[in-house]
């Protein structure tokens, strides 16, 4: 028996760049919320065929929180 859950694909154009990229290399991240399924999924916007880390939204406000200090 199969314990994995079928996850749905994020689409496209529900990623965004953090405010802080510059588009000029480095490190990055893209995010995407999908409303409805509760889930927050960060992904390395350089190599956005690996899959996304998904993560509850209380824990990503969380995450932001402590980086923004």
């Amino acid at each position: 028996m199969n314990a994995q859950k079928l996850v749905k694909p994020v689409p496209e154009s529900a990623w965004f760049k953090s405010s802080y990229s510059t588009g000029s290399g480095g490190e990055c991240i893209e995010v995407a919320a999908t409303p409805g399924s509760g889930r927050v999924h960060v992904r390395d916007s350089k190599d956005t065929a690996h899959a996304a880390l998904t993560v509850q939204p209380t824990a990503w406000t969380a995450f932001v929180g402590f980086a923004a200090r």
